[in-house]
């Protein structure tokens, strides 16, 4: 099938041609219809022409491959998918504006960048979860709709269950070279950290109006990467924070390691910058200097084998946000005691685990609440003085623990939200002793466990009548 050749009101396999839209470098876009299927589609044709990059006809294979098996409102519908003598693939159409259609308002506010960043750090964390890496994120490939971001053109991506094709079949590393992380310049393209590699560059593009590496087209010069840092962000636009200049700065690490562990703990230092742990990177204002460059350089000469990395499944597992929901009303030290064991046993088997300490500031329905407590101390600032005290019993790095006090009439209700919210993955809570009012009106830990969408840890105090002191019972359920 000729691209060259369709005309609107042209039938393929049912599906008729309406209007064509804006080609893109691999493929031509239709909108089409079919009768029987209720939904605004695009197809997609692929520009197998003679002499044309053979990576074409291999990205066609591996989305057709990839894109059936994406669910959720983060990847467009697959519909259908024609053979290699009728190549294409008809898929959902994505109303909405992509990211590149805002490059020429860049740069932008602060909050805004954080905003879209966290939007795109939910999808790529969900693309995750389903086993597949995108490899060629950048801002044509990123659309707003609503409140999400919806992530398209999977050609270059890799499921980690199936073939990787691109890995099998492209002499080098391939992408856009921008985008392109050190790794997969080194050909590991089984890293989910080179997306937030690549999103860190849409973040300084979107804060600074360019790009840290400029627009490299040849594989020779993105090497330079492995070495050669970027301009600091501040340097080029002094209006932005030292907090998003430190997350920028920490998705460009040239080491994965160094970056986020996951895009949802990126997305939460993007929802809550003002507990983000600035490090050195946050007040740099100048490239390396030549020596750590050299150093660099020379390193990537002498290590040039790449190290093994573990299924994308496994590494998410092992970096997960953890909730510890503490009760820090008087009269129940033992409790938050026991509670702070049952988490300290959590990160010793998550060492890469993020820790939100939260306390719920239960606030009266329809009386005013006081601004101040009894002695004249503002209670939400009270609560996260005792939240960093309770946590001085918990032996985790300062940049993998945060702080929050939320209001709301409804604990139960709050906590669920704010675990759907931030993608959490473990909520370890507190119960206090049963009563008989209690057991009438439901308890807070019940809630959770019910309608959580995660695990939740609930810790129990048990006393013994006998003993002098508290015995300690941890109980887990999972909901």
């Amino acid at each position: 099938m000729d691209p060259r050749a369709l005309t609107a009101g042209q039938m393929i396999d049912g599906f008729r041609l309406v209007e064509p839209m804006q080609a893109g470098g691999m493929a031509n876009f239709w909108r089409v219809t079919r009768e029987d299927i209720d939904l605004p589609m695009v197809m997609k044709v692929p520009l197998l022409r003679l002499g044309e990059d053979p990576i074409t006809i291999i990205g066609y294979e591996v989305e057709q491959m990839i894109l059936p098996r994406l669910t959720g409102p983060h990847a467009p519908r697959f519909v259908a998918a024609g053979d290699f003598e009728m190549p294409y693939i008809v898929m959902e159409f994505v109303a909405g504006p992509s990211v590149k259609s805002l490059l020429d308002k860049t740069p932008l506010p602060p909050d805004e960048v954080a905003a879209i960043g966290a939007r795109i750090a939910f999808a790529l964390h969900d693309i995750h979860h389903q086993h597949v890496i995108h490899l060629d994120l950048k801002p044509s490939n990123v659309i707003l709709r609503d409140d999400d971001a919806v992530l398209i053109d999977f050609g270059l991506s890799r499921h980690d269950q199936l073939p990787d094709l691109i890995q099998e079949e492209a002499g080098g590393p391939v992408g856009t070279g921008a985008y392109v992380a050190p790794e997969q310049v080194l050909g590991d393209r089984s890293d989910a950290r080179s997306d937030l590699f690549a999103l860190g560059v849409i973040l300084y593009f979107l804060a600074t109006g360019d790009r840290p590496f400029g627009e490299p087209q040849r594989a020779d010069n993105w090497r330079q990467r492995l070495w050669r840092d970027s301009v600091p962000p501040r340097s080029r636009n002094a209006a932005i924070p030292p907090w998003l200049q430190e997350i920028i700065l920490r998705c460009l690490e040239v080491d994965p390691d160094a970056r986020y562990a996951t895009a949802a703990q990126l997305a939460f230092d993007l929802q809550h910058p003002d507990q983000v742990a600035l490090t050195g990177r946050s007040a740099r204002q100048h490239r390396d200097g030549i020596f750590t460059v050299l150093w660099r350089r020379l390193r990537a000469r002498r290590e040039p084998l790449l190290r093994r990395r573990e299924a994308l499944t496994t590494h998410l597992a092992t970096a997960p946000i953890v909730v510890a929901a503490i009760d820090l009303e008087p009269g129940h030290e033992a409790l938050r005691h026991a509670l702070a064991l049952a988490v300290r046993r959590v990160l010793i088997t998550e060492p890469n685990a993020r820790l939100a300490c939260v306390n719920i500031l239960k606030i009266a329905r329809l009386a005013l609440d006081e601004m101040e407590d009894a002695q004249g101390r503002n209670p939400h600032l009270s609560r996260l003085i005792e939240l960093k005290h309770w946590a001085r019993q918990i032996p985790i790095a300062p940049d993998r623990i945060t702080y929050h006090v939320l209001e709301s009439t409804d604990p139960a209700g709050q906590l669920i939200d704010y675990a759907r919210h931030n993608r959490v993955d473990h909520i370890i809570i507190g119960a206090r002793a049963s009563s008989a009012l209690r057991r009438y009106l439901g308890s807070v830990s019940a809630r959770v466990v019910a309608e959580a969408p995660c695990t939740v840890t609930v810790v129990r105090t048990q006393v013994d009548g006998a003993s002098a002191g508290a015995e300690q019972n941890v109980d887990a359920q999972v909901g």
